[in-house]
C-alpha cells in the first residue's frame, strides 16, 4: 500500500458534487463512475459541490483499488472511481505501479491522459 506519489501537475477544481479522496475525477469535475474517462484524482479528504478539490492530473497518484489489481496491471474506474484492472471494455486510465490484494488498499498508479 502506497502514501506517495510523485504529480507533474496538480489541477485544483471547483467539485460540480461528492468527490471521495483518492478516487479518478471526470472531465465534467465529479467523482468518475464505471468505465468513465478521467482527469485524474483527488488528493485529499473528500469533497462536496463547490468545495475546492487538488486534482492529480499528470504523474503518479495514489488511488483506492476497488478489487485486487496486479502490478503492472493497465486500470480503469469503477462506478465508486476506484481503481480496477481494465480486461476490454472502458477507459484506460492507468497502470498500477503496485499491487491491490483487496478493495479498499491505496496504490501508486501511473495516469494516462484519457479525457475525451
Amino acid at each position: 500500500m502506497s502514501a506517495q506519489n510523485t504529480a507533474v501537475l496538480t489541477h485544483t477544481i471547483s467539485a460540480a458534487g461528492v468527490i471521495a479522496a483518492a478516487r479518478f475525477v471526470t472531465p465534467a469535475l465529479a467523482q468518475a463512475g464505471a468505465d468513465a474517462n478521467t482527469l485524474g484524482v483527488a488528493r485529499f479528504a473528500s469533497a462536496a459541490a463547490g468545495d475546492k478539490v487538488p486534482v492529480d492530473v499528470l504523474g503518479t497518484a495514489v488511488v483506492e483499488a476497488g478489487a485486487a489489481v496486479a502490478a503492472g496491471a493497465t486500470v480503469k474506474s469503477d462506478a465508486s472511481g476506484r481503481a480496477i484492472t481494465w480486461v476490454t471494455s472502458g477507459a484506460k486510465v492507468g497502470v498500477a505501479l503496485q499491487a491491490a490484494g483487496a478493495a479498499g488498499e491505496m496504490i501508486e498508479v501511473l495516469l494516462i491522459p484519457n479525457a475525451a
